[in-house]
């Protein structure tokens, strides 16, 4: 027992040893890659939670005070948002803090890059508190949580919008032959895997024998707005480019196919899991990555994207290599910063609701379909007017500098 109690000593005292080391070793330039791990950190134990709390969760009389005990379904969903809930207040008070920030001359530029030993700390206790708060709270954030899931799709629009316009603005600002026909090879090849994606969708989510006319109607509109874009950017009083055009037609169609794929596992016209009904821990695993790498890279274009976080002359040359003499130093800290922390903060937040709907199948899903990331019939219609919405967005791009050409865009 004695020699126990000693090991346990000495990996804790190596474990909080092995956490400063990591703490202290966040820089200004790695600030942003650690708020990113700890968002991607709290995905991981709410998709744990979501496996393994509900025996635990079920024995709380604060959680489970009902007369009829519900299903093991229900506490999944509730360890997902009480984590979700914790995570979203954490970025949100950040967010609050950081509103204003202009300069790194200002206090808060250090709490935003530094103090990571108490940020972990509060961001444990945050998340360890919503486990002790009544459940209406819980039911009032799971549906703000839709509402707030669809303005981080919003905005992942906006960024794929604003990176395909730079892009295309990019290389036809090199005017050589070799470029224009970059354009046109790149242009060419999302054009073919639109129609391609399509086919597949019309074979795999249209089976015979089925009446699936809405599936039909999803792929099918998806098709037109692919011809529509095409005809407007190429109209001689938009004079616009057929890459942004042929980008988008692919991502919308990549979202058609998206919510065509969550629709639940019962349902005859979903063909593509027609012959699968069990659902292996590496189709889980492939899920939740899935949503990882799309969460955090939304958060990190868009602390980079000029057009939407930077302030007003803002630099966006990076950080001298070589060290700094006390007065340059000075002058560094009175730059502008470069991008808004308030925003990206937020960012965040909105992600923490979106991942929540994401795991729990927007909160809807029973039976087999709980155990599937983002599976339900409110994720299909979601991921259609997400589609729809970068369909309008991005015809407007291309329509509203005609239509108010006294005006910026």
């Amino acid at each position: 027992m004695w020699a126990a109690s000693c090991l346990a000593s000495c990996c804790a005292a190596c474990a909080c040893d092995a956490c400063r080391t990591v703490v202290s070793g966040i820089s200004r330039r790695s600030a942003r890659i650690a708020y990113c791990g700890l968002f991607a950190f709290s995905l991981i134990v709410a998709w744990i939670l979501r496996e393994v709390a509900a025996p635990l969760m079920e024995s709380l009389p604060w959680i489970n005070h009902f007369s009829h005990t519900p299903s093991r379904e229900w506490f999944e969903t509730d360890a997902v948002l009480r984590v979700s809930l914790g995570n979203f207040l954490f970025f949100t008070i950040l967010a609050v803090l950081m509103i204003g920030v202009k300069t790194q001359r200002d206090p808060r530029d250090s709490m935003h890059h530094g103090g990571w030993m108490m940020k972990i700390i509060c961001w444990f206790i945050l998340v360890i508190f919503m486990f002790f708060v009544p459940n209406e709270i819980i039911s009032f954030y799971e549906t703000i949580s839709k509402f707030g899931s669809g303005m981080f799709l919003l905005v992942q629009v906006m960024l794929l919008l604003d990176f395909v316009h730079g892009w295309n603005d990019k290389w036809v600002g090199f005017d050589e032959q070799f470029w224009y026909v970059a354009l046109f090879v790149v242009s060419l090849v999302c054009y073919v895997a639109t129609f391609a994606f399509s086919g597949v969708l019309y074979h795999f989510f249209t089976p015979s024998g089925q009446d699936c006319g809405l599936n039909v109607f999803f792929i099918t509109m998806t098709l037109i707005l692919a011809f529509v874009f095409a005809i407007v950017a190429l109209h001689p009083a938009v004079n616009g480019s057929v890459l942004p055009a042929s980008v988008i037609s692919l991502y919308c169609t990549y979202l058609c196919y998206s919510a065509l794929a969550s629709e639940p596992r019962d349902y005859e016209c979903n063909g593509l899991h027609k012959h699968s009904k069990a659902v292996s821990t590496g189709t889980l695993t492939l899920g939740l990555l899935t949503t990882v790498l799309s969460v955090v890279y939304s958060a990190v274009r868009a602390g980079s994207s000029a057009a939407v976080l930077s302030p007003p002359n803002s630099p966006r040359a990076g950080k001298p290599l070589l060290p700094l003499d006390a007065r340059e130093e000075e002058e560094e800290k009175a730059k502008p910063v470069s991008y808004s922390y308030a925003f990206f903060h937020l960012i965040f937040s909105l992600a923490s609701m979106y991942s929540a709907m994401l795991l729990t199948g927007w909160s809807t899903s029973v039976g087999e379909s709980g155990k599937l990331v983002d599976v339900g019939w409110p994720s299909v219609w979601v991921r259609i007017i997400t589609s729809w919405a970068t369909a309008l967005l991005y015809l407007w791009s291309l329509v509203a500098p005609i239509m108010f050409p006294e005006r910026e865009f």
